[in-house]
């Protein structure tokens, strides 16, 4: 399992040991994130939501462990406001995430 893993993650076809036949199936490799970025930093504090989604379009079940200041950026006030470098607005991340149905915990 995990020799095939990074192959899966870089979408590399999958290579059997001598004698043996891979079974045909879709990757669907379990995946949790966690941060403790708060608002201070903006670009770090919406990785976490923006790769999830990226994560659950391809069709893994992930799931959202916050912690420390990121706890704070679940307030709609907070969220709002933070607006990373080069990605879209953390409020339209956490928006697509609830659409995904990914579970935050925290």
């Amino acid at each position: 399992m995990r020799r095939g893993f990074l192959g899966r993650l870089l979408g590399l076809p999958a290579v059997a040991p001598a004698g043996q036949e891979q079974a045909a199936r879709p990757a669907r490799d379990k995946i949790l994130i966690k941060s403790a970025w708060g608002s201070a930093d903006p670009t770090q504090a919406s990785f976490p939501f923006h790769h999830a989604n990226a994560f659950a379009e391809a069709g893994h079940p992930v799931q959202i462990f916050l912690l420390g200041e990121a706890v704070v950026l679940l307030r709609s006030a907070v969220a709002s406001s933070i607006v990373p470098v080069g990605w879209p607005p953390l409020a339209e991340a956490m928006a697509k995430a609830l659409d995904h149905e990914i579970p935050v915990h925290v």
